[in-house]
């Protein structure tokens, strides 16, 4: 007998709907029972057969509790009825009908079998979460279940699912909705202030719940750093009787397991946890949840190929998520760390991983698959075309993929280790150098989050790694024989007892990120990354004091990033294992120190200088484009415009703006956009700024007018306007009008306004005092002769007695004077 839960009276329309069709949608909130009551009652329907029902979880964690919750419902231990299938640990049996499976385990399954042989039914559970596995996965299924398999049942859960989306992507399936959570929750709200931390504030609210609530407290933070902090804080603060249990993916599944137990008669517990106690499972006891609302989620940069990780505010769906959870057992009390206002301004949803992930995985098996194109795959989002082409270009760099995109002999074998590319491709490389073991241990242990430890030096955390005696690293080192099982042991020589010969991590690393070796530059624990990328060491880490390194995991912005995990090389190893990495050629280009043009012998990796000789200057074209570098870096503004040239800028820009093509764009970025055109041809013979002339870069611009157009340029926008007085004043085009500035009584006797381009026209006159200080600005200088001048006169001549100030401006004589004496 099942336990009645809210998703009870739901089961007989799921099931009929499964028997009717092939495909469904279940939306149940936190606390239904639709992650153990479901695969249980599909169990017992006709259409199954003697096939297995395989449910898919986010995590180990929750894959772990999802089996051992059913197998005891049915009174049996895992492995029989009901069995889990992960990386490191499976507990399936030829009995096993229902098998928990985390997302990744389920793309290599189908990968490998299409036809998903002896399953009836897949079910992918908390799908809201939207991994790419879970992604991928979906889309695999559907398109077996399309060509291969129609038996085939596809079933998509959630407690927060976006349901219009999911089922147009589905073809619009059955949808069953289940009403309710298992016991109320009421929803609490204390705003943290902006300069408060997140640890103090959880800390806060924690001992405040501790106080006035019954009952165990389930945390949400962002990541492991702010869980020890909140630990330290409340071990100084609480009772005997309170049990603190972090809860994160970096512990072991002991402490794991031990941290959703119930507490002991007499005790509480604390749990302080990341993301990965939002769903699926349940902490019994817990009835206060205190939300900080922070997550951690992965930044993947294609121009780097780094990840980094960012704190960003959770989504409103996983706020639910995380308030459901006070309610699984009992009423409970959500304790949310921010004002209630902003919940209507957090993101419905958290963002999918395909959107901002590494795609290579994704790429590969892809290709495996035999698709070339992601459209011809049923995705709830598209992966980025600029990450999807990074990731491709990577896999052929790396051997994986052919120019037509298919997967190549090395691609297959590197699929089939179940790594990422970069490790997988690491693990094959070292298998030539007599090094597979060693290179797939240390697969594993990268892949593993807390295997060997924490230090940043990866050779330390090999051999502690070796010397765990604990379960985990017992299942790792089985999972990285498995791994190197049948590859070459290499050459013979003293071995490390596992038949290979010693192997450091930097050398094993070199085959996986050739563009992150790092040398030192600038001082201890500052790094300089073949892919241009700067990288910073705590001066009180031993690597930080390594002449070259090779960079397994960083975070932080492209600029400089902190070094999370790496190994220490020499100029050898690399010169042994990449001699087509290190190269020497001639380089000619701009210096930026001493602003001139100089060319060298350089000895390279990437960005990293090894060695360096001056060479003679050159000379023509290749100088000039040094040159044109530099004023890429630099600017234009460090070129010498001479008051005409700047003039010209002005006139073919304002031509640019006002009639467009062909009049070229002479902006800043325009110019610099067209350096081969009007800079680089008329500076024959120069290597330094100093040696650039005014009249070459007049004569440059000259050569962007259109040809024959030159006197068509000087009637549209003339340099200057002669005045009635016969002096010639220069026209502004910087504006979107043409400006004039001149004095006011230069313009007596003038009926008309002045125009340009044929009279078609009007300048703006800034009409100025004899001091030259701004009086009036005009579009209309009749209008003005008739109208304001009444007013201007009169406050000029009190101002200026000794110039002249008529009545009629129009009809008297110009003049750059003042009155003659005695008049």
């Amino acid at each position: 007998m099942l336990p009645h839960l809210p998703i009870t009276d739901r089961l007989a329309a799921l099931a009929e709907a499964l028997a009717a069709g092939n495909r469904a949608v279940l939306s149940a909130p936190p606390g239904a029972g639709k992650t153990t009551l479901v695969p249980l009652h599909l169990l017992q329907q006709s259409w199954r057969g003697d096939g297995r029902i395989i449910l898919l979880e986010p995590r180990r964690l929750a894959a772990r509790a999802a089996a051992s919750r059913m197998a005891a419902l049915l009174g049996e231990p895992v492995g029989q009825t009901v069995g889990y299938r992960m990386r490191l640990d499976t507990r399936i049996s030829a009995q096993t009908r229902i098998e928990v499976v985390t997302e990744g385990v389920f793309v290599r399954m189908i990968l490998d079998d299409p036809e998903l042989r002896g399953v009836a039914a897949v079910l992918f559970d908390e799908f809201h979460e939207r991994s790419l596995d879970a992604d991928l996965g979906l889309a695999l299924a559907l398109d077996a279940q399309s060509a291969l398999r129609g038996d085939l049942r596809i079933l998509v859960m959630s407690a927060t699912l976006d349901v219009e989306r999911i089922t147009a992507l589905l073809a619009n399936p059955p949808v069953i909705v289940s009403e309710g959570r298992s016991f109320p929750v009421e929803i609490r709200y204390r705003d943290r202030p902006g300069d408060e931390r997140v640890e103090d504030a959880v800390t806060a609210a924690i001992m405040k719940a501790l106080a006035e609530e019954t009952g165990s407290i389930l945390a949400f933070l962002p990541g492991q750093a702010e869980i020890r902090r909140v630990a330290e804080r409340l071990e100084t603060r609480v009772g005997p009787d309170i049990l603190i249990a972090p809860l994160y993916g970096m512990l072991s599944q002991a402490e794991q397991d031990a941290a959703i137990k119930p507490a002991a008669s007499g005790f509480r517990k604390v749990v302080l946890s990341t993301s990965i106690a939002e769903t699926s499972i349940t902490i019994d006891g817990v009835r206060v949840v205190i939300d900080s609302g922070l997550q951690r989620l992965p930044v993947f940069e294609a121009s780097t190929g780094i990840t980094r990780l960012e704190t960003v505010r959770v989504s409103r769906a996983s706020a639910d998520q995380r308030a459901g959870r006070a309610g699984r057992t009992e009423p409970g009390i959500a304790v949310r760390l921010w004002h209630m206002g902003q919940t209507a301004a957090l993101p419905a949803f958290t963002p999918p991983e395909i959107l901002s992930s590494d795609l290579s995985g994704l790429a590969l098996d892809m290709a495996h698959w035999g698709v070339a194109d992601p459209r011809q795959l049923l995705l709830l989002d598209m992966p980025p075309e600029a990450a999807l082409k990074e990731a491709r270009q990577l896999l052929f760099g790396l051997g994986a993929l052919d120019e037509r995109l298919q997967l190549t002999a090395k691609g297959r074998r590197m699929r089939d280790f179940g790594l990422p590319p970069r490790l997988a491709a690491m693990v094959l490389g070292a298998a030539e150098q007599g090094q597979a073991r060693a290179a797939a241990e240390l697969a594993v242990l990268l892949t593993e989050q807390g295997l060997g430890g924490s230090d940043l030096d990866l050779d330390e955390r090999l051999r502690q790694f070796r010397r765990d005696r604990g379960e985990r690293a017992r299942n790792a080192r089985n999972l990285a024989q498995r791994l190197s099982s049948g590859l070459s042991s290499g050459s013979s020589g003293a071995s490390n007892g596992d038949g290979e010969l010693p192997a450091s991590a930097g050398t094993l690393l070199i085959h996986a990120f050739p563009d992150r070796i790092a040398r030192q530059r600038g001082g201890r624990g500052r790094f300089v990354l073949a892919n241009g990328r700067g990288a910073e060491i705590a001066g009180s880490e031993r690597l930080a004091g390594a002449e070259l390194l090779v960079v397994a995991d960083l975070t932080g912005k492209a600029a400089q990033g902190r070094v999370l995990a790496a190994a220490e090389v020499t100029r050898g190893d690399i010169e042994a294992l990449r001699p087509d990495a290190i190269t020497t050629k001639d380089e000619s280009g701009f210096d930026l120190s001493s602003r001139q043009v100089r060319a060298r012998r350089v000895t390279r990796l990437g960005a990293i200088v090894f060695d360096e000789q001056p060479l003679p200057k050159p000379k023509g074209e290749e100088a000039a484009r040094a040159l044109a570098e530099g004023v890429q870096q630099l600017g234009l503004a460090v070129l010498p415009f001479s008051k005409a040239a700047a003039q010209l800028r002005q006139r073919l820009g304002f031509l640019h703006r006002t009639l467009g093509e062909p009049w070229p764009d002479t902006s800043d970025h325009g110019l610099l956009e067209q350096l081969d055109l009007w800079f680089i041809p008329f500076q024959s013979g120069v290597t330094s700024f100093q040696e650039v002339t005014a009249g070459s870069l007049h004569d440059g611009l000259m050569a962007l007018v259109p040809a024959g157009a030159t006197r068509e340029l000087d009637r549209l926008v003339p340099t200057h306007f002669t005045a009635p007085t016969g002096q010639s004043h220069p026209i502004h085009y910087d504006g979107d009008e043409p400006v004039l500035q001149i004095r006011v009584q230069e313009l007596f006797g003038l009926k008309t306004h002045p125009t340009i381009g044929g009279g078609k026209l009007p300048l703006v006159l800034e009409l100025t005092s004899p001091a030259h200080r701004p009086i009036q600005t005009t579009r209309d200088l009749p209008g003005f002769w008739a109208g304001s001048w009444k007013d201007v006169r009169a406050d000029m001549r009190g101002r200026y007695p000794k110039h002249p100030w008529p009545e009629d401006p129009a009809a008297a004589a110009p003049t750059t004077r003042a009155k003659p004496r005695g008049t």
